[in-house]
């Protein structure tokens, strides 16, 4: 009957609409996930299975179904299996399955910065707020663009596989102390070395 086939059209389009929402739970996501440290996610290629409603705040706290996530241990599991696609979309990746969320800014915060050396031989190495310690080097590229709606520094460092860290307020202050002025290049710029490499800070 002509009635019957439009509530079946409904029925299908509201079951299209809640297939678009992943009904994985996060915390039976990362279990399957034994092994400690980064997940070789760039690896795995499982099957899309819908957005989860997770949030990475700008301050960096993960924040799921509205209630931030206060276990850091988990934090570091779900950031040990993020991955940024092509598509410029953030995803969870386990080799069976793969869910979308949303990042405000950067996934990652630097929060601590140790230095040792000085002058070309610097190496400074940062850490975030989900574990990560890395020397900031060419692969560990810093780099501190003009946040144009703020007109403020948006300064950050790649960590791995595209994804970004932003650098907090405190650790920028001392890496601006850090600032020396290079001439190798045409004109002066000012930035800082680390692990024999130049990154340009403003001049």
């Amino acid at each position: 009957m002509p009635g019957n086939e439009g509530e079946n059209l409904i029925s299908e389009s509201s079951s299209k609409s809640r297939s678009e929402k992943s009904v994985i739970d996060p915390f039976s996501l990362v279990s399957r996930i034994k092994q400690r440290g980064p997940a070789p996610v760039h690896l795995w290629n499982p099957p899309f299975c819908g957005d989860m409603d997770m949030l990475i705040a700008k301050d960096g706290s993960w924040i799921h179904e509205g209630r931030p996530i206060r276990r850091q241990a988990m934090v570091n599991l779900f950031a040990a299996i993020l991955r940024l696609d092509d598509d410029q979309h953030y995803y969870l990746v386990t080799p069976v399955e793969k869910v979308r969320i949303k990042v405000e800014d950067c996934p990652f915060i630097v929060n601590q910065m140790d230095v040792n050396g000085s002058g070309r031989e610097q190496v400074i190495t940062f850490t975030t707020n989900t574990g990560d310690i890395f020397v900031v080097d060419r692969k560990h590229a810093v780099s501190a663009k003009t946040d144009l709606e703020r007109e403020a520094p948006h300064p950050t460092v790649h960590v791995r596989n595209g994804l970004k860290a932003l650098i907090n307020r405190s650790v920028f202050y001392r890496l601006v102390d850090l600032c020396v002025e290079n001439g190798d290049h045409k004109g002066s710029l000012f930035g800082v070395w680390s692990n024999r490499e130049f990154f340009e800070l403003g001049g």
